[in-house]
């Protein structure tokens, strides 16, 4: 159960990762997980579990975590800061490495007010920098966050955090990467590439700064399902770059359904080929939430498998 992450084996053996996205059920069948999780099994080498992503109430992470390793998986169990403050966050913790969660992704969270409950209490006691701070206090100087010996076995996580390229002044976005592998980040999952350029661009940031040298960059990727989840993405979510040329190719697929799911596959295909090619980028986060069938295809096409 203490062996080393398998995520951290292959990152650090050099060979280009994979990892996929699992989001839990919005109620108690870890059927559920179990299904996803036997789809996703041959395809990826850590499958990351979804807290609350969106703010909507769903099955724990840590729990979720737990039955995917019951069916031989590996878990990036995600960690918020909405929902806990620093006592509750420290007690899952070591409740998580405790069941022989390897993999720790920490993410300050979305904000209640776009999720089912948005008149409760955002906890936000720290953010996603002070996350990683504390939680490799606890691994590497045995400390809880509050200075106190952690007098026995300390939790020992593979840190990840994530990274937006795109967002809003672009030309600090490496900057506030650097800030996240000076706190402990040790690898980082970026948000949806569509605009390849752009990430380019960013990853040149990235290793001016020496960054891709002091973590491992896996860049997000998705099959776009519908022309309209790509004009969505494009028009509502913040910090989301989607060209015309993207929809453009959905548009051009033939009109039913399926041959649109297609091509979505096909441009997520063609843009880890392209991502593939830039200096520093050691793998793909291929997050399919929904749609996790689609997984296999992508990595098969992409030239991903077998896994090691």
């Amino acid at each position: 159960m203490n062996s080393a992450s398998n995520l951290k084996k292959v990152l650090a053996s050099g060979q280009f990762a994979v990892t996929a996205e699992l989001g839990p059920p919005k109620n108690a069948d870890a059927e559920v997980i179990r299904t996803k999780a036997k789809l996703l099994s041959d395809c990826a080498d850590a499958v990351n579990i979804t807290d609350c992503q969106t703010a909507i109430v769903r099955m724990s992470s840590i729990a979720s975590s737990v039955v995917m390793m019951q069916e031989g998986l590996e878990p990036v169990t995600q960690m918020t800061c909405r929902d806990r403050n620093r006592i509750a966050i420290q007690s899952d913790l070591l409740g998580a490495a405790a069941l022989g969660v390897k993999n720790l992704l920490c993410l300050t969270g979305d904000h209640q007010q776009f999720g089912n409950h948005p008149n409760s209490t955002g906890v936000f006691d720290m953010d996603s920098i002070q996350l990683l701070q504390m939680v490799r206090m606890m691994r590497d100087e045995k400390v809880f966050q509050c200075g106190e010996e952690i007098k026995g076995k300390a939790p020992d996580f593979f840190l990840g955090a994530a990274a937006n390229p795109f967002a809003d002044p672009f030309e600090f976005r490496a900057l506030r990467l650097a800030k996240k592998v000076a706190a402990g980040a040790q690898f980082i999952q970026t948000q949806l590439v569509y605009n390849v350029e752009k990430f380019a661009a960013w990853m040149k940031a990235v290793r001016d700064l020496g960054l891709h040298e002091k973590c491992y960059i896996l860049a997000g990727v998705t099959p776009p399902k519908s022309i309209g989840m790509a004009r969505y993405m494009k028009n509502n979510v913040p910090g989301m770059d989607v060209p015309d040329h993207v929809i453009a190719r959905l548009k051009g697929a033939k009109d039913s359904k399926k041959d649109v799911q297609k091509e979505g596959i096909n441009i997520c295909v063609d843009i880890i080929n392209m991502v593939k090619e830039i200096e520093g980028v050691a793998g793909v986060h291929i997050m399919a939430i929904e749609w996790e069938s689609a997984v296999p295809e992508i990595a098969k096409q992409a030239g991903l498998l077998p896994r090691p």
